[in-house]
């Protein structure tokens, strides 16, 4: 398809057409047409954070569902992550919430207003919604300026330049605004790329994955600035993620995917500590699992018994118990073990146990060098507070 850069209108819509063949979704346009009536009308300068609510939304491909039944909300101003393992539906939210998609059941709603369901579909240039994928999209012939500007159509060319000047300074990119992209590092331009989608000032920012191509070291400084910017902004801003720790440093409330239906939603206390599920408790932590049965109110595992009032005796359960959450020392525990490998990870070293009456071995973090390296007989004590546990499938 031949796209017409001279026509930034045409551009920005043939974008959003490509985005289902692979091309990417971008933040080419947040600002609502001035001839629009659809009622939320204004100008890239106004910035108005909105709710964003999902109303028993579903959606399928061809008969194959991506989306069941889904009921969330991003509260204004705050930050909703939406956590998951791919193919959870999580994407599929952004793609609705932006009028990339259409539900095919229940409504999308922006502080209220319906903008996509049975009455109503508002096209996605006038719904103040900014979107930032995790290929950043920038044009590689345009400089960064001209990059974060391009969406600001509703501007004088003057006023265009000012946002697009005020959202680089905000991001500590000003300096390079007349810099072409290839000249940048990964994380120069996802703060472009971040610059671009704040530029139009959008009532919800839409983020999926948006450090996943960054390395390790340089996610962790650029996710922190980015957090900073969001919360001076104000903007509702709905990440898309698969990491759970990430979700916990930016979130200011969590809601968990799985198969396209919403598993748990609450703060990160309370998906951790209180997991709805096991998929829950083994997406937020990694844990040890052990099969047990119900017994006059307790059930006995190889690590020792542990109180199951709220099941019933007979009952077959699953217990759950995270890998900090076992003690092991040289001398004091209850459960004798026997060290089978350990990995130093710097912080911390990973112990693999081999525990009486258990196949298979218990996973251990501990404190690195807490142990001697020449020690191989070790002790182990669980908490009964730190177990986790779930009726069995």
């Amino acid at each position: 398809m031949l796209v017409h850069l001279s026509n930034p209108w045409f551009v920005r819509r043939q974008l959003i057409n490509l985005s289902g063949i692979g091309f990417g979704t971008t933040v080419l346009s947040s600002v609502i047409s001035p001839s629009s009536n659809t009622g939320f009308q204004r100008s890239a300068g106004v910035a108005f954070p909105s709710t964003l609510t999902f109303d028993h939304v579903s959606h399928d491909y061809a008969g194959q569902s991506t989306v069941d039944d889904i009921c969330l909300t991003a509260e204004a101003g705050r930050i909703l992550c939406l956590l998951g393992p791919s193919g959870s539906g999580k994407t599929t939210l952004l793609r609705l919430a932006a009028g990339v998609e259409t539900p095919s059941s229940g409504r999308i709603l922006l502080s209220g207003r319906e903008v996509g369901g049975p009455n109503r579909f508002v096209p996605p240039e006038q719904r103040g919604v900014g979107l930032m994928f995790q290929d950043f999209a920038l044009f590689p012939h345009m400089n960064v300026l001209d990059n974060v500007r391009f969406g600001l159509t509703a501007l004088s060319a003057g006023e265009a330049r000012d946002e697009a000047m005020a959202a680089l300074e905000r991001v500590g990119m000003s300096h390079y605004a007349r810099q072409y992209p290839h000249a940048l590092s990964g994380g120069e331009q996802q703060r472009v790329a971040l610059a671009r989608a704040l530029a139009p000032r959008p009532s919800v920012l839409l983020m999926d994955e948006p450090f996943s191509g960054l390395d390790s070291r340089l996610k962790d400084s650029v996710r922190s600035e980015t957090l900073a910017i969001l919360r001076e902004t104000g903007a509702t801003t709905v990440v898309v993620t698969h990491d759970a720790e990430e979700a916990m440093r930016m979130a200011d409330s969590i809601a968990l995917l799985n198969n396209g239906q919403v598993v748990q939603t609450g703060n990160a206390e309370e998906l951790y500590y209180r997991p709805a599920n096991l998929f829950a408790a083994g997406f937020l932590s990694d844990i040890n699992i052990l099969h047990a049965r119900v017994s006059g109110g307790k059930t006995e595992t190889p690590l020792g018994s542990f109180q199951a009032s709220r099941f019933r005796d007979g009952e077959n359960v699953t217990v759950a118990i995270r890998l900090s959450d076992i003690e092991v020392s040289e001398s004091k525990g209850t459960i004798p073990a026997r060290i089978v490998y350990r990995r130093f990870l710097g912080v911390f070293d990973l112990f693999a146990l081999s525990v009486p009456g258990l196949d298979g071995m218990v996973r251990v973090r501990a404190q690195a060098g807490s142990l001697k390296s020449d020690l191989h007989d070790v002790m182990l004590y669980v908490n009964e507070r730190d177990i986790l546990m779930f009726k069995s499938a």
